[in-house]
C-alpha cells in the first residue's frame, strides 16, 4: 500500500512539471488558433470560383494529393499570404492559418 501511495504522488509530482514546463509568455498554437477570428478565413462548401471572387488569386497552387483511388480523394490547395485552403474536387473542405509568432509553440509554416 505503501508503495502505491509513493508512486502515485511521484506521477502526480510529474504532472505538474509537464504542465508548469510552458514558460510564461509563450503562446501554444491552439491558444492562437482558438483566439483567432476565423471570419477571415474562407468558409468551408465554397466552390474554387467563390473563394478567387472573394480573395483573389492565390500567391501559389501547390501540387495535388491523393487521387489514388475513390478513397481517397484528389486535395487540392491553394496558398495565400495568411493562409492555406485545402479543396477536395471544387469545395472548400478546410482553411489553415499560416502565420507563427516568434513566442509560439507549435509547427511553423512551410515554404
Amino acid at each position: 500500500m505503501r508503495l502505491q501511495i509513493i508512486a502515485l504522488l511521484a506521477l502526480s509530482g510529474a504532472a505538474g512539471i509537464a504542465c508548469a514546463a510552458t514558460p510564461a509568455g509563450d503562446t501554444l498554437l491552439i491558444e492562437r488558433v482558438q483566439q483567432e477570428p476565423s471570419a477571415a478565413l474562407p468558409a468551408r462548401g465554397l466552390s474554387m470560383a467563390q473563394v478567387q471572387a472573394r480573395y483573389g488569386e492565390p500567391a501559389s497552387r501547390l501540387e495535388p494529393r491523393g487521387g489514388q483511388s475513390s478513397a481517397w480523394p484528389v486535395i487540392n490547395r491553394w496558398s495565400y499570404p495568411g493562409f492555406t485552403v485545402y479543396f477536395e474536387g471544387d469545395k472548400v473542405i478546410d482553411a489553415v492559418l499560416a502565420k507563427a509568432g516568434p513566442n509560439e509553440i507549435g509547427p511553423k509554416p512551410t515554404p
